[in-house]
């Protein structure tokens, strides 16, 4: 067993939120979540971890369909309003999971598999004593890592200077990756601004993006 595929001990990466289900929620999860779930062996090119409400998922999976996108959301109204979405868009590319995306990478998710990994706006956890919470520390970095082929991509992205700083420094660190560009990677088209995003721009934050590729 190596190093990456050892149990990591949970450490939650995020918060569990309440959320109201709307009925068009409602509806979706009767009816499209066994249809779009994540069927183990299913083929996987694009990881999305926290996913969200699921808007940039749908939408880079509509422009980028000959890759299969698999997308993990622990809060269930994100979960079904990308399978709303889903549906409503005819997308057939797409499948959803609703479980700690690390346990789901142990268990079904083959080494050199993934062609990128997106990990767009994870909890900053911005107290010092919480940033053993934050997904990119690189005990997670290794798993994630591990699972891209040569040449796949992890792509990060966050309003929080201070983890976007802590994200270049973790990833730099990692023999294993090469930044594609010198320090933060300028806004990629291909990533949908989101309602989250435009409100932090409301608010005066910054969006930061780190793209490496494994070597």
């Amino acid at each position: 067993m190596t190093t990456v595929d050892r149990p990591l001990r949970i450490v939650r990466t995020y918060h569990l939120r309440g959320g109201r289900l709307s009925g068009r929620h409602f509806d979706a999860l009767e009816r499209l979540a066994v249809q779009y779930q994540f069927v183990p062996g299913q083929a996987v090119d694009v990881l999305e971890i926290g996913s969200g409400m699921g808007e940039a998922t749908a939408q880079m999976a509509a422009a980028d369909p000959e890759r299969q996108y698999l997308a993990v959301e622990v809060h269930t109204a994100g979960v079904a309003n990308l399978l709303h979405l889903i549906d409503e868009r005819g997308l057939t590319n797409v499948r959803v999971a609703e479980v700690d995306v690390f346990e789901l990478l142990a268990e079904h998710i083959p080494a050199e598999s993934l062609q990128a990994v997106h990990v767009f706006f994870p909890d900053p956890w911005p107290k010092t004593r919480h940033h053993k919470r934050r997904l990119i520390v690189p005990e997670r970095v290794a798993v994630l890592r591990d699972r891209l082929r040569t040449g796949g991509v992890l792509h990060c992205a966050t309003d929080d200077a201070g983890y976007a700083h802590a994200m270049l420094e973790t990833l730099g660190a990692d023999a294993h990756l090469r930044n594609r560009f010198d320090g933060f990677a300028p806004r990629p088209a291909h990533r949908p601004v989101t309602k989250f995003e435009q409100r932090a721009v409301r608010a005066g934050r910054t969006a930061y993006d780190v793209m490496y590729e494994k070597r």
